[in-house]
Protein backbone atom coordinates (compact mmCIF):
# COMPACT_ATOMS: atom_id res chain seq x y z
CA UNK A 1 0.00 0.00 0.00
CA UNK A 2 1.13 3.50 -0.79
CA UNK A 3 -0.45 6.47 0.87
CA UNK A 4 0.25 10.16 1.17
CA UNK A 5 -2.34 12.47 2.70
CA UNK A 6 -0.60 15.43 1.08
CA UNK A 7 -2.09 14.14 -2.20
CA UNK A 8 -5.55 14.89 -0.90
CA UNK A 9 -7.18 17.66 -2.88
CA UNK A 10 -9.74 18.53 -0.22
CA UNK A 11 -12.18 21.30 -1.04
CA UNK A 12 -10.64 21.75 -4.50
CA UNK A 13 -11.45 18.22 -5.60
CA UNK A 14 -13.83 17.94 -8.56
CA UNK A 15 -14.51 21.62 -8.96
CA UNK A 16 -17.86 22.73 -10.34
CA UNK A 17 -17.21 23.83 -13.91
CA UNK A 18 -17.91 27.49 -14.60
CA UNK A 19 -15.25 27.69 -17.31
CA UNK A 20 -12.76 29.30 -14.89
CA UNK A 21 -11.13 26.87 -12.39
CA UNK A 22 -9.70 29.67 -10.24
CA UNK A 23 -13.15 31.25 -9.93
CA UNK A 24 -14.67 27.81 -9.13
CA UNK A 25 -12.21 27.31 -6.27
CA UNK A 26 -12.74 30.86 -5.02
CA UNK A 27 -16.54 30.48 -5.07
CA UNK A 28 -16.52 27.09 -3.36
CA UNK A 29 -14.23 28.29 -0.56
CA UNK A 30 -16.41 31.37 -0.13
CA UNK A 31 -19.55 29.29 0.36
CA UNK A 32 -17.69 26.84 2.63
CA UNK A 33 -16.59 29.81 4.74
CA UNK A 34 -20.24 30.56 5.46
CA UNK A 35 -20.28 27.36 7.53
CA UNK A 36 -17.65 28.80 9.84
CA UNK A 37 -14.60 26.90 8.58
CA UNK A 38 -11.23 28.55 9.09
CA UNK A 39 -8.67 28.89 6.31
CA UNK A 40 -6.59 26.18 8.01
CA UNK A 41 -9.50 23.74 7.95
CA UNK A 42 -10.29 24.43 4.31
CA UNK A 43 -6.69 23.58 3.39
CA UNK A 44 -6.99 20.09 4.89
CA UNK A 45 -7.77 16.84 3.04
CA UNK A 46 -11.41 15.82 3.39
CA UNK A 47 -12.88 12.58 4.68
CA UNK A 48 -16.53 12.21 3.73
CA UNK A 49 -18.88 10.42 6.12
CA UNK A 50 -21.74 8.89 4.13
CA UNK A 51 -24.41 7.94 6.64
CA UNK A 52 -27.86 6.38 6.44
CA UNK A 53 -29.60 7.84 9.48
CA UNK A 54 -33.35 8.39 9.33
CA UNK A 55 -36.37 8.71 11.55
CA UNK A 56 -37.64 5.63 9.72
CA UNK A 57 -34.61 3.56 10.70
CA UNK A 58 -34.59 2.44 14.33
CA UNK A 59 -31.31 0.55 13.86
CA UNK A 60 -29.49 3.82 13.16
CA UNK A 61 -30.83 6.10 15.89
CA UNK A 62 -27.42 6.28 17.58
CA UNK A 63 -25.65 7.51 14.43
CA UNK A 64 -25.26 11.15 15.56
CA UNK A 65 -22.95 9.99 18.36
CA UNK A 66 -21.07 7.65 16.02
CA UNK A 67 -20.59 10.41 13.46
CA UNK A 68 -19.04 12.65 16.12
CA UNK A 69 -16.63 9.85 17.03
CA UNK A 70 -15.58 9.43 13.39
CA UNK A 71 -15.00 13.17 13.19
CA UNK A 72 -12.71 13.01 16.23
CA UNK A 73 -10.55 10.43 14.49
CA UNK A 74 -10.34 12.47 11.30
CA UNK A 75 -9.57 15.74 13.09
CA UNK A 76 -6.92 14.10 15.27
CA UNK A 77 -5.21 12.90 12.09
CA UNK A 78 -5.16 16.30 10.42
CA UNK A 79 -8.18 16.00 8.15
CA UNK A 80 -11.50 17.74 7.73
CA UNK A 81 -14.51 15.44 8.27
CA UNK A 82 -17.67 16.28 6.34
CA UNK A 83 -20.80 14.23 6.88
CA UNK A 84 -23.53 13.85 4.31
CA UNK A 85 -26.74 11.83 4.23
CA UNK A 86 -27.83 9.29 1.66
CA UNK A 87 -31.01 7.29 1.32
CA UNK A 88 -31.70 5.22 4.44
CA UNK A 89 -33.41 1.82 4.22
CA UNK A 90 -35.20 0.87 7.42
CA UNK A 91 -36.08 -2.77 6.84
CA UNK A 92 -39.60 -2.92 8.25
CA UNK A 93 -40.67 0.60 7.24
CA UNK A 94 -40.55 0.21 3.45
CA UNK A 95 -43.10 -1.01 0.95
CA UNK A 96 -43.18 -3.21 -0.99
CA UNK A 97 -39.74 -4.27 0.31
CA UNK A 98 -36.37 -2.74 1.15
CA UNK A 99 -34.60 -4.79 -1.54
CA UNK A 100 -36.37 -2.77 -4.22
CA UNK A 101 -34.55 0.35 -3.00
CA UNK A 102 -31.10 -1.15 -2.33
CA UNK A 103 -29.93 -0.32 -5.86
CA UNK A 104 -31.32 3.21 -5.57
CA UNK A 105 -29.32 3.72 -2.38
CA UNK A 106 -26.21 2.31 -4.05
CA UNK A 107 -26.60 4.83 -6.86
CA UNK A 108 -27.03 7.63 -4.31
CA UNK A 109 -23.83 6.57 -2.53
CA UNK A 110 -21.89 6.21 -5.79
CA UNK A 111 -22.92 9.54 -7.23
CA UNK A 112 -22.54 11.60 -4.04
CA UNK A 113 -19.12 10.13 -3.31
CA UNK A 114 -18.05 10.89 -6.85
CA UNK A 115 -19.69 14.32 -7.16
CA UNK A 116 -18.69 15.92 -3.84
CA UNK A 117 -15.17 16.95 -2.79
CA UNK A 118 -13.67 14.22 -0.60
CA UNK A 119 -10.42 12.28 -0.65
CA UNK A 120 -11.71 9.17 1.12
CA UNK A 121 -15.02 8.14 2.62
CA UNK A 122 -16.39 6.38 5.70
CA UNK A 123 -19.52 4.35 4.94
CA UNK A 124 -21.79 4.31 8.00
CA UNK A 125 -24.66 1.82 7.72
CA UNK A 126 -26.07 -1.22 9.41
CA UNK A 127 -29.68 -2.16 8.67
CA UNK A 128 -29.95 -5.05 6.24
CA UNK A 129 -29.70 -3.44 2.79
CA UNK A 130 -27.68 -0.36 3.74
CA UNK A 131 -24.28 -2.05 4.01
CA UNK A 132 -24.47 -3.88 0.67
CA UNK A 133 -25.80 -0.71 -0.96
CA UNK A 134 -22.86 1.27 0.41
CA UNK A 135 -20.31 -1.34 -0.68
CA UNK A 136 -21.85 -1.57 -4.15
CA UNK A 137 -21.81 2.21 -4.54
CA UNK A 138 -18.28 2.52 -3.18
CA UNK A 139 -16.93 -0.08 -5.60
CA UNK A 140 -18.46 1.79 -8.50
CA UNK A 141 -17.26 5.20 -7.27
CA UNK A 142 -13.65 4.03 -6.97
CA UNK A 143 -12.62 6.27 -4.05
CA UNK A 144 -10.75 4.83 -1.03
CA UNK A 145 -13.46 3.80 1.45
CA UNK A 146 -13.92 2.01 4.76
CA UNK A 147 -17.09 0.51 6.25
CA UNK A 148 -18.39 1.23 9.74
CA UNK A 149 -21.52 -0.54 10.96
CA UNK A 150 -24.15 0.22 13.57
CA UNK A 151 -23.47 -2.87 15.67
CA UNK A 152 -26.06 -5.30 17.02
CA UNK A 153 -28.81 -4.55 19.53
CA UNK A 154 -28.44 -5.83 23.04
CA UNK A 155 -30.92 -8.49 24.10
CA UNK A 156 -34.03 -7.93 26.22
CA UNK A 157 -35.89 -10.14 28.70
CA UNK A 158 -39.41 -11.53 29.01
CA UNK A 159 -40.01 -13.76 32.03
CA UNK A 160 -37.39 -16.50 31.74
CA UNK A 161 -36.76 -15.75 28.05
CA UNK A 162 -33.86 -13.80 26.59
CA UNK A 163 -35.16 -11.83 23.61
CA UNK A 164 -33.49 -10.62 20.44
CA UNK A 165 -35.07 -9.25 17.29
CA UNK A 166 -36.14 -10.87 15.17
CA UNK A 167 -35.84 -14.64 15.55
CA UNK A 168 -37.64 -14.50 18.88
CA UNK A 169 -40.39 -12.36 17.36
CA UNK A 170 -41.06 -15.21 14.91
CA UNK A 171 -40.91 -17.81 17.65
CA UNK A 172 -43.50 -16.01 19.78
CA UNK A 173 -45.68 -15.18 16.76
CA UNK A 174 -45.73 -18.86 15.82
CA UNK A 175 -46.85 -19.67 19.38
CA UNK A 176 -49.55 -17.01 19.12
CA UNK A 177 -50.84 -18.41 15.82
CA UNK A 178 -50.90 -21.88 17.36
CA UNK A 179 -52.96 -20.61 20.30
CA UNK A 180 -50.21 -21.31 22.84
CA UNK A 181 -50.03 -17.70 24.11
CA UNK A 182 -52.73 -15.01 24.24
CA UNK A 183 -53.05 -11.48 22.88
CA UNK A 184 -51.88 -9.87 26.11
CA UNK A 185 -48.63 -11.82 26.14
CA UNK A 186 -47.83 -11.20 22.47
CA UNK A 187 -48.41 -7.48 23.09
CA UNK A 188 -45.97 -7.61 26.01
CA UNK A 189 -43.35 -9.41 23.93
CA UNK A 190 -43.80 -6.84 21.15
CA UNK A 191 -42.61 -4.07 23.47
CA UNK A 192 -39.52 -5.99 24.61
CA UNK A 193 -38.08 -7.49 21.41
CA UNK A 194 -36.09 -4.49 20.16
CA UNK A 195 -34.82 -2.81 23.29
CA UNK A 196 -31.81 -0.75 22.11
CA UNK A 197 -30.36 0.95 19.06
CA UNK A 198 -28.57 -1.30 16.61
CA UNK A 199 -29.32 -4.09 14.19
CA UNK A 200 -31.05 -7.41 14.88
CA UNK A 201 -29.35 -9.27 17.70
CA UNK A 202 -29.18 -12.61 15.86
CA UNK A 203 -27.32 -13.83 12.76
CA UNK A 204 -29.83 -12.16 10.46
CA UNK A 205 -28.95 -10.28 7.32
CA UNK A 206 -27.52 -7.21 9.06
CA UNK A 207 -25.21 -9.23 11.31
CA UNK A 208 -24.29 -11.52 8.43
CA UNK A 209 -23.34 -8.63 6.14
CA UNK A 210 -21.38 -6.93 8.91
CA UNK A 211 -19.49 -10.18 9.49
CA UNK A 212 -18.81 -10.73 5.80
CA UNK A 213 -17.66 -7.13 5.37
CA UNK A 214 -15.09 -7.78 8.09
CA UNK A 215 -14.17 -11.09 6.46
CA UNK A 216 -13.57 -9.28 3.16
CA UNK A 217 -11.26 -6.82 4.91
CA UNK A 218 -13.38 -3.69 4.46
CA UNK A 219 -13.39 -2.86 8.18
CA UNK A 220 -10.96 -3.37 11.07
CA UNK A 221 -10.77 -6.67 12.95
CA UNK A 222 -13.62 -7.11 15.48
CA UNK A 223 -15.59 -4.34 13.79
CA UNK A 224 -18.65 -6.45 13.00
CA UNK A 225 -19.89 -7.49 16.41
CA UNK A 226 -19.29 -4.70 18.92
CA UNK A 227 -22.72 -3.97 20.46
CA UNK A 228 -24.30 -0.74 19.30
CA UNK A 229 -24.54 0.61 22.86
CA UNK A 230 -20.94 -0.19 23.83
CA UNK A 231 -18.32 2.51 24.26
CA UNK A 232 -16.10 0.25 22.17
CA UNK A 233 -18.40 0.96 19.22
CA UNK A 234 -17.55 4.67 19.56
CA UNK A 235 -13.85 3.90 19.87
CA UNK A 236 -14.13 1.81 16.70
CA UNK A 237 -15.80 4.78 15.00
CA UNK A 238 -12.97 7.09 16.07
CA UNK A 239 -10.37 4.61 14.82
CA UNK A 240 -12.25 4.32 11.54
CA UNK A 241 -11.85 8.06 11.06
CA UNK A 242 -8.09 7.75 11.57
CA UNK A 243 -7.87 4.86 9.11
CA UNK A 244 -9.87 6.82 6.53
CA UNK A 245 -7.26 9.57 6.74
CA UNK A 246 -4.54 7.01 6.13
CA UNK A 247 -6.29 5.82 2.99
CA UNK A 248 -5.91 9.18 1.25
CA UNK A 249 -3.50 8.87 -1.64
CA UNK A 250 -3.44 5.06 -1.36
CA UNK A 251 -4.39 2.41 -3.90
CA UNK A 252 -6.78 0.69 -1.46
CA UNK A 253 -10.00 1.36 -3.33
CA UNK A 254 -12.87 -1.05 -2.57
CA UNK A 255 -12.28 -3.01 -5.79
CA UNK A 256 -8.73 -3.73 -4.65
CA UNK A 257 -9.98 -5.08 -1.32
CA UNK A 258 -13.12 -6.93 -2.45
CA UNK A 259 -11.34 -9.19 -4.92
CA UNK A 260 -12.39 -12.65 -6.07
CA UNK A 261 -10.32 -14.13 -3.21
CA UNK A 262 -11.91 -11.82 -0.63
CA UNK A 263 -15.41 -12.65 -1.84
CA UNK A 264 -14.64 -16.37 -1.66
CA UNK A 265 -13.40 -15.83 1.89
CA UNK A 266 -16.73 -14.14 2.63
CA UNK A 267 -18.68 -17.08 1.21
CA UNK A 268 -16.68 -19.48 3.37
CA UNK A 269 -17.36 -17.42 6.49
CA UNK A 270 -21.04 -17.15 5.51
CA UNK A 271 -21.26 -20.94 5.39
CA UNK A 272 -19.51 -21.33 8.74
CA UNK A 273 -21.84 -18.81 10.36
CA UNK A 274 -25.00 -20.43 9.02
CA UNK A 275 -25.71 -16.89 7.90
CA UNK A 276 -28.55 -15.24 6.03
CA UNK A 277 -29.63 -16.43 2.59
CA UNK A 278 -29.89 -12.74 1.64
CA UNK A 279 -26.10 -12.58 1.79
CA UNK A 280 -25.92 -14.69 -1.37
CA UNK A 281 -27.87 -11.98 -3.24
CA UNK A 282 -25.77 -9.19 -1.80
CA UNK A 283 -22.42 -10.88 -2.42
CA UNK A 284 -23.47 -11.56 -6.01
CA UNK A 285 -24.33 -7.88 -6.44
CA UNK A 286 -21.07 -6.73 -4.81
CA UNK A 287 -19.08 -9.13 -6.97
CA UNK A 288 -20.94 -7.96 -10.06
CA UNK A 289 -19.99 -4.34 -9.38
CA UNK A 290 -16.36 -5.48 -9.31
CA UNK A 291 -16.80 -7.32 -12.60
CA UNK A 292 -16.61 -10.70 -10.86
CA UNK A 293 -18.93 -13.72 -10.91
CA UNK A 294 -20.48 -15.43 -7.90
CA UNK A 295 -20.98 -19.00 -9.07
CA UNK A 296 -23.62 -20.88 -7.04
CA UNK A 297 -22.06 -24.20 -8.06
CA UNK A 298 -18.83 -22.98 -6.50
CA UNK A 299 -20.86 -22.13 -3.38
CA UNK A 300 -21.86 -25.80 -3.23
CA UNK A 301 -18.22 -26.87 -3.48
CA UNK A 302 -17.30 -24.54 -0.63
CA UNK A 303 -20.32 -25.68 1.40
CA UNK A 304 -19.28 -29.32 1.13
CA UNK A 305 -15.92 -28.56 2.75
CA UNK A 306 -16.90 -25.82 5.23
CA UNK A 307 -18.25 -26.73 8.69
CA UNK A 308 -20.83 -24.71 10.62
CA UNK A 309 -18.97 -23.41 13.65
CA UNK A 310 -21.10 -20.63 15.17
CA UNK A 311 -24.02 -21.38 17.50
CA UNK A 312 -26.19 -18.28 16.99
CA UNK A 313 -29.88 -17.85 16.50
CA UNK A 314 -31.84 -18.49 14.33
CA UNK A 315 -30.08 -21.85 14.03
CA UNK A 316 -28.51 -22.01 17.50
CA UNK A 317 -28.80 -20.62 21.02
CA UNK A 318 -26.72 -17.43 21.25
CA UNK A 319 -26.77 -13.82 20.03
CA UNK A 320 -24.46 -11.49 18.14
CA UNK A 321 -23.13 -9.83 21.28
CA UNK A 322 -22.13 -13.30 22.49
CA UNK A 323 -20.20 -13.95 19.27
CA UNK A 324 -18.30 -10.71 19.75
CA UNK A 325 -17.25 -11.50 23.29
CA UNK A 326 -16.50 -15.10 22.29
CA UNK A 327 -13.73 -13.98 19.94
CA UNK A 328 -15.58 -12.50 16.99
CA UNK A 329 -14.95 -13.00 13.30
CA UNK A 330 -11.15 -13.31 13.71
CA UNK A 331 -11.69 -16.37 15.93
CA UNK A 332 -14.05 -17.89 13.37
CA UNK A 333 -11.58 -17.26 10.56
CA UNK A 334 -8.76 -18.80 12.56
CA UNK A 335 -10.70 -22.06 12.64
CA UNK A 336 -11.16 -21.77 8.86
CA UNK A 337 -7.57 -20.77 8.07
CA UNK A 338 -6.93 -23.84 5.88
CA UNK A 339 -9.93 -22.91 3.71
CA UNK A 340 -9.20 -19.19 3.29
CA UNK A 341 -7.09 -17.03 1.02
CA UNK A 342 -4.78 -15.77 3.75
CA UNK A 343 -2.94 -13.29 1.51
CA UNK A 344 -6.09 -11.25 0.81
CA UNK A 345 -5.50 -7.59 1.67
CA UNK A 346 -7.48 -5.60 4.24
CA UNK A 347 -8.33 -1.94 4.54
CA UNK A 348 -5.99 -1.62 7.53
CA UNK A 349 -2.98 -2.79 5.52
CA UNK A 350 -2.39 -6.26 6.89
CA UNK A 351 -3.46 -9.51 5.26
CA UNK A 352 -6.22 -11.80 6.49
CA UNK A 353 -3.49 -14.18 7.61
CA UNK A 354 -1.92 -11.39 9.67
CA UNK A 355 -5.28 -10.69 11.33
CA UNK A 356 -5.75 -14.31 12.25
CA UNK A 357 -2.30 -14.46 13.83
CA UNK A 358 -2.96 -11.27 15.80
CA UNK A 359 -6.31 -12.46 17.20
CA UNK A 360 -6.62 -13.28 20.89
CA UNK A 361 -6.09 -16.93 21.77
CA UNK A 362 -9.07 -17.24 24.12
CA UNK A 363 -12.34 -18.34 22.52
CA UNK A 364 -15.68 -19.19 24.12
CA UNK A 365 -16.25 -22.65 22.71
CA UNK A 366 -19.93 -22.59 23.59
CA UNK A 367 -20.38 -20.01 20.83
CA UNK A 368 -17.52 -20.69 18.38
CA UNK A 369 -16.78 -24.37 17.98
CA UNK A 370 -13.39 -25.68 16.85
CA UNK A 371 -13.14 -27.03 13.31
CA UNK A 372 -12.37 -30.42 14.84
CA UNK A 373 -15.75 -30.44 16.62
CA UNK A 374 -18.19 -28.47 14.45
CA UNK A 375 -21.92 -27.99 14.92
CA UNK A 376 -22.32 -29.65 11.54
CA UNK A 377 -19.75 -30.96 9.09
CA UNK A 378 -20.98 -29.00 6.07
CA UNK A 379 -21.92 -25.39 5.40
CA UNK A 380 -25.19 -23.71 6.23
CA UNK A 381 -26.33 -23.00 2.65
CA UNK A 382 -26.71 -25.01 -0.55
CA UNK A 383 -27.76 -24.12 -4.08
CA UNK A 384 -30.31 -26.34 -5.79
CA UNK A 385 -30.83 -26.82 -9.52
CA UNK A 386 -33.41 -28.61 -11.64
CA UNK A 387 -36.29 -28.09 -13.99
CA UNK A 388 -38.04 -26.00 -11.32
CA UNK A 389 -34.98 -23.77 -10.84
CA UNK A 390 -32.81 -23.84 -14.00
CA UNK A 391 -30.72 -20.91 -12.75
CA UNK A 392 -30.64 -22.06 -9.15
CA UNK A 393 -32.37 -21.73 -5.80
CA UNK A 394 -31.07 -21.48 -2.23
CA UNK A 395 -31.81 -23.60 0.86
CA UNK A 396 -30.52 -22.74 4.32
CA UNK A 397 -29.97 -26.28 5.54
CA UNK A 398 -28.56 -25.15 8.87
CA UNK A 399 -32.01 -23.72 9.67
CA UNK A 400 -33.97 -26.65 8.24
CA UNK A 401 -35.22 -30.06 9.36
CA UNK A 402 -32.95 -32.79 7.93
CA UNK A 403 -35.93 -35.18 7.87
CA UNK A 404 -37.32 -33.05 5.02
CA UNK A 405 -34.12 -32.92 2.93
CA UNK A 406 -35.05 -35.89 0.72
CA UNK A 407 -38.73 -35.61 -0.06
CA UNK A 408 -41.28 -36.01 -2.82
CA UNK A 409 -44.71 -34.54 -2.19
CA UNK A 410 -47.81 -32.86 -3.52
CA UNK A 411 -47.65 -29.06 -3.75
CA UNK A 412 -50.25 -26.52 -2.65
CA UNK A 413 -49.75 -23.44 -4.82
CA UNK A 414 -50.47 -19.81 -3.91
CA UNK A 415 -50.40 -17.57 -6.97
CA UNK A 416 -49.49 -14.37 -5.12
CA UNK A 417 -49.03 -12.82 -1.70
CA UNK A 418 -52.68 -11.78 -1.78
CA UNK A 419 -53.75 -15.34 -2.54
CA UNK A 420 -51.55 -16.59 0.30
CA UNK A 421 -53.06 -14.09 2.74
CA UNK A 422 -56.61 -15.01 1.76
CA UNK A 423 -56.30 -18.80 1.86
CA UNK A 424 -53.47 -19.89 4.18
CA UNK A 425 -55.68 -20.01 7.27
CA UNK A 426 -58.86 -21.17 5.56
CA UNK A 427 -60.04 -24.19 7.59
CA UNK A 428 -61.19 -25.77 4.30
CA UNK A 429 -57.76 -25.49 2.67
CA UNK A 430 -56.82 -28.89 1.23
CA UNK A 431 -53.43 -29.27 2.89
CA UNK A 432 -51.64 -31.82 5.07
CA UNK A 433 -48.35 -31.73 6.91
CA UNK A 434 -46.84 -33.94 4.21
CA UNK A 435 -47.47 -31.38 1.45
CA UNK A 436 -45.15 -28.68 0.16
CA UNK A 437 -46.30 -25.04 0.03
CA UNK A 438 -45.41 -22.99 -3.07
CA UNK A 439 -45.62 -19.20 -3.45
CA UNK A 440 -45.49 -17.72 -6.96
CA UNK A 441 -45.05 -14.15 -8.21
CA UNK A 442 -43.00 -12.88 -5.31
CA UNK A 443 -39.67 -12.68 -7.17
CA UNK A 444 -37.62 -9.68 -8.31
CA UNK A 445 -39.61 -8.98 -11.49
CA UNK A 446 -43.00 -9.22 -9.75
CA UNK A 447 -44.97 -6.33 -8.35
CA UNK A 448 -44.01 -7.59 -4.90
CA UNK A 449 -40.30 -7.01 -5.76
CA UNK A 450 -38.97 -10.07 -3.90
CA UNK A 451 -39.99 -9.46 -0.27
CA UNK A 452 -39.02 -11.61 2.69
CA UNK A 453 -42.17 -13.66 2.19
CA UNK A 454 -40.54 -17.05 1.60
CA UNK A 455 -41.13 -17.89 5.25
CA UNK A 456 -44.68 -18.95 4.45
CA UNK A 457 -46.68 -19.40 7.64
CA UNK A 458 -47.71 -22.88 8.62
CA UNK A 459 -51.46 -23.09 7.89
CA UNK A 460 -53.24 -22.33 11.15
CA UNK A 461 -55.09 -25.65 11.24
CA UNK A 462 -51.73 -27.46 11.00
CA UNK A 463 -49.99 -25.14 13.47
CA UNK A 464 -52.67 -25.98 16.04
CA UNK A 465 -51.88 -29.66 15.49
CA UNK A 466 -48.28 -28.94 16.53
CA UNK A 467 -46.72 -28.83 13.04
CA UNK A 468 -43.60 -26.64 13.20
CA UNK A 469 -42.07 -27.07 9.74
CA UNK A 470 -42.97 -27.93 6.15
CA UNK A 471 -41.11 -27.64 2.87
CA UNK A 472 -41.88 -24.21 1.44
CA UNK A 473 -40.78 -23.09 -2.03
CA UNK A 474 -40.86 -19.62 -3.58
CA UNK A 475 -39.11 -17.07 -5.77
CA UNK A 476 -39.11 -14.72 -2.76
CA UNK A 477 -36.51 -14.18 -0.03
CA UNK A 478 -36.71 -14.79 3.69
CA UNK A 479 -35.33 -12.87 6.63
CA UNK A 480 -31.98 -14.04 7.92
CA UNK A 481 -33.68 -14.26 11.30
CA UNK A 482 -36.10 -16.95 10.06
CA UNK A 483 -35.81 -20.73 10.10
CA UNK A 484 -37.40 -23.74 8.44
CA UNK A 485 -37.04 -26.00 5.40
CA UNK A 486 -37.47 -23.23 2.88
CA UNK A 487 -36.35 -23.13 -0.77
CA UNK A 488 -35.83 -19.52 -1.88
CA UNK A 489 -34.66 -17.36 -4.79
CA UNK A 490 -36.04 -19.82 -7.35
CA UNK A 491 -34.75 -18.52 -10.70
CA UNK A 492 -36.00 -17.51 -13.17
CA UNK A 493 -38.86 -16.15 -11.13
CA UNK A 494 -42.51 -16.69 -11.99
CA UNK A 495 -43.17 -13.14 -13.16
CA UNK A 496 -40.44 -13.38 -15.81
CA UNK A 497 -41.79 -16.70 -17.12
CA UNK A 498 -39.82 -19.12 -14.94
CA UNK A 499 -41.04 -22.71 -14.50
CA UNK A 500 -42.20 -22.06 -10.93
CA UNK A 501 -45.03 -20.02 -12.46
CA UNK A 502 -46.33 -23.13 -14.25
CA UNK A 503 -46.89 -25.16 -11.09
CA UNK A 504 -50.44 -26.09 -10.10
CA UNK A 505 -51.81 -27.43 -6.86
CA UNK A 506 -51.66 -31.21 -6.96
CA UNK A 507 -48.38 -31.37 -8.92
CA UNK A 508 -45.59 -33.31 -7.28
CA UNK A 509 -42.12 -31.94 -6.58
CA UNK A 510 -38.99 -33.83 -5.58
CA UNK A 511 -36.45 -32.11 -3.29
CA UNK A 512 -33.02 -33.66 -2.79
CA UNK A 513 -30.46 -31.76 -0.76
CA UNK A 514 -28.06 -34.66 -1.27
CA UNK A 515 -28.28 -34.30 -5.05
CA UNK A 516 -28.63 -30.48 -4.90
CA UNK A 517 -31.79 -30.77 -6.98
CA UNK A 518 -35.37 -29.60 -7.10
CA UNK A 519 -37.60 -31.08 -9.81
CA UNK A 520 -41.24 -30.79 -10.74
CA UNK A 521 -42.54 -34.24 -11.67
CA UNK A 522 -44.64 -33.11 -14.60
CA UNK A 523 -43.83 -34.20 -18.14
CA UNK A 524 -42.09 -31.84 -20.53
CA UNK A 525 -45.02 -31.92 -22.93
CA UNK A 526 -47.49 -30.94 -20.22
CA UNK A 527 -45.24 -28.11 -19.06
CA UNK A 528 -44.89 -26.89 -22.66
CA UNK A 529 -48.67 -26.94 -23.06
CA UNK A 530 -49.10 -24.95 -19.85
CA UNK A 531 -46.58 -22.41 -21.06
CA UNK A 532 -48.54 -21.87 -24.25
CA UNK A 533 -51.54 -20.68 -22.30
CA UNK A 534 -49.62 -18.81 -19.59
CA UNK A 535 -49.00 -15.06 -19.40
CA UNK A 536 -46.28 -14.10 -16.90
CA UNK A 537 -47.19 -11.29 -14.50
CA UNK A 538 -44.04 -9.18 -14.87
CA UNK A 539 -44.48 -5.79 -13.21
CA UNK A 540 -44.48 -2.64 -15.29
CA UNK A 541 -44.43 1.02 -14.35
CA UNK A 542 -44.97 4.31 -16.16
CA UNK A 543 -42.50 6.60 -14.46
CA UNK A 544 -39.72 7.20 -11.97
CA UNK A 545 -37.64 4.69 -10.11
CA UNK A 546 -40.34 2.02 -10.40
CA UNK A 547 -39.97 2.16 -14.20
CA UNK A 548 -36.17 1.94 -13.97
CA UNK A 549 -36.48 -0.99 -11.58
CA UNK A 550 -38.96 -2.84 -13.77
CA UNK A 551 -36.79 -2.47 -16.86
CA UNK A 552 -33.35 -3.18 -15.39
CA UNK A 553 -33.71 -5.64 -12.48
CA UNK A 554 -31.68 -8.84 -12.82
CA UNK A 555 -32.51 -12.28 -11.45
CA UNK A 556 -31.46 -13.59 -8.04
CA UNK A 557 -28.32 -15.40 -9.15
CA UNK A 558 -26.99 -12.05 -10.41
CA UNK A 559 -27.75 -10.32 -7.14
CA UNK A 560 -30.87 -8.43 -8.27
CA UNK A 561 -28.69 -5.53 -9.33
CA UNK A 562 -29.48 -3.40 -12.37
CA UNK A 563 -27.92 -4.55 -15.62
CA UNK A 564 -26.40 -1.17 -16.45
CA UNK A 565 -24.59 -0.97 -13.07
CA UNK A 566 -22.73 -4.26 -13.43
CA UNK A 567 -19.20 -4.14 -14.77
CA UNK A 568 -15.59 -3.27 -14.16
CA UNK A 569 -15.29 -0.46 -11.59
CA UNK A 570 -12.93 2.48 -11.45
CA UNK A 571 -9.67 1.23 -9.91
CA UNK A 572 -8.22 4.51 -8.72
CA UNK A 573 -9.67 7.61 -7.18
CA UNK A 574 -9.12 9.85 -10.18
CA UNK A 575 -9.32 13.62 -10.03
Amino acid sequence: MTNDTTKGQGIARGLTNYGDPAFSRYLRRSFASSMGYSREMLDRPIVGIAHAASGFNNCHRHFPEMIEAVKRGVLASGGLPVEFPTISLGEVFLTPTSLKFRNLMSMDVEEMVRAQPMDSVVLLGGCDKTVPAQLMGAISAGLPAIQLVAGPMSTGRHKEHRLGACTDCRRFWQQFRAGEIDQQEIDTVERKLASTAGTCAVMGTASTMASLTEAMGMMPAMGAGIPAVSADRLRMAEDTGRIAMGLIGSDLTPARIMTEQAIENAVTVLLALGGSTNAVLHLAAIAGRAGLPLDLRRLNELSDRTPVLVDLKPTGDYYMEDLHYAGGIPAVMRELRDLLHLDARTITGETIGDRIEAAEDWVDRRVIRPASDPIRETGGLVALYGNLAPNGAILKRSAADPKLFEKEARVIVFSSLEDLSQRIDDPDLDVTADDMLVLQNAGPTSGAAMPEAGYLPIPKKLARQGIKDMVRISDARMSGTAYGTIVLHVSPDAASGGPIGLLRSGDRVRLSVKDRSIEVLVGAEELAARREGHTPQRATAERGYAKLYAEEILQAERGCDFGFLVGTPVQTAGD
